[in-house]
């Protein structure tokens, strides 16, 4: 397998250095000991609020190290982006503190409340097909024409080492730590954070989930090579969907992650609503899945120190009280 680090610095001092980057634009996110969850599970279970970021989701650190690393030519000339949602909303936000044009696509099955909060922030956005690696590929293939940027939602080392910054939290808040259960779906996020592991806390275990209806990563592990599956749809929205072919993000998980649990839909239902009970917090199913992956497994992880990266918040409380069965 090739090297995914190969030809980069040492990605302990990339991340070092999108922290630095970004930190006067985030906030870096509260840890919490859940001991309701630790009693449930037998594992010492900590709550990594990523939920609790500006746009409400952990994906503003990609974005905004993105920009921040631009050059005043292509942010003069502008970025182009695509997004079922979260990133959508943090690219926006980012490119708001930036100053830097926008033009931003999503899939017409993106979330209506993810939609219309992008909105609000004042960007315009075009609908493009309905699922979001054509988007995607649409949205590259302007970026082309137009001479601008493309901000990808995961496949770009700046993105990579943005959402890594939340693994150096984790390190530094819990230096202790032995397992850190992640989202997963274009990898981002987790290759992001298992290098700042793999940096920072060498000795911990980072551990994806995955919808079982959009287990795309755990398929494509398994075969060795980017596959497609036949996707359905899930309540875990912002993992949907397929992995770029040639993206950084599959040799990194690879290399990097050491295990994959697959949950099933009436499991992050159960989680979304375990949380609200024990926390008061409204989740995304996204959010959900590192706890869902903790309760169907709770036996590998007993007496451990584990921390539940909760990766987002963007729900309408109508759609969650649906999900969840709350109210």
């Amino acid at each position: 397998m090739t090297n995914p680090m190969a030809g980069r610095r040492d990605f302990g001092e990339e991340i070092l250095a999108a922290r630095d980057r970004i930190e006067s634009g985030i906030v870096h996110t509260p840890l919490e000991f859940s001991r309701p969850l630790s009693e449930m599970t037998g594992a010492r279970v900590f709550i990594k609020w990523e939920c609790e970021q500006f746009t409400g989701s952990f994906k503003l650190r990609g974005a905004l190290n993105k920009l921040r690393s631009m050059t005043p030519a292509e942010k003069a000339a502008g970025v182009v982006s695509a997004s079922t949602g979260n990133h959508g909303l943090a690219i926006s936000h980012a490119s708001k503190l930036e100053k830097v044009a926008l033009k931003l696509f999503l899939p017409a099955t993106a979330s209506e409340v993810k939609r219309r909060k992008i909105e609000e922030l004042g960007v315009a956005v075009e609908s493009y097909g309905t699922d979001c690696g054509k988007t995607e590929v649409h949205a590259r293939a302007e970026a082309a024409r137009t001479g601008r940027v493309f901000v990808s939602p995961y496949n770009d080392w700046d993105i990579v080492f943005g959402a890594g910054t939340v693994g150096l939290e984790i390190a530094r808040d819990v230096p202790d730590v032995d397992d850190v259960i992640v989202p997963v779906g274009g990898g981002g996020l987790i290759a992001g954070i298992a290098a700042a592991l793999r940096a920072f806390r060498p000795a911990a275990r980072t551990v994806g989930v995955e919808p079982e209806a959009s287990a795309f990563m755990a398929a494509s592990v398994a075969a060795g090579r980017l596959v497609d599956i036949a996707e359905r749809e899930t309540i875990a929205d912002a993992v949907a969907g397929g992995i770029e072919p040639g993206s950084i993000t599959f040799p990194l998980y690879r290399e990097l992650v050491g295990r994959t649990l697959i949950v099933a839909e009436a499991a992050i239902a159960n989680a979304m609503a375990l949380v609200f009970r024990t926390h008061g917090k409204i989740i995304e199913g996204a959010g959900a899945l590192p706890l869902a992956g903790l309760l169907g497994s709770a036996g590998a992880f007993q007496g451990r120190r584990v921390v539940l990266v909760v990766s987002g918040k963007n729900i309408s409380p109508d759609r969650f009280r649906e999900v969840a069965g709350i109210g």
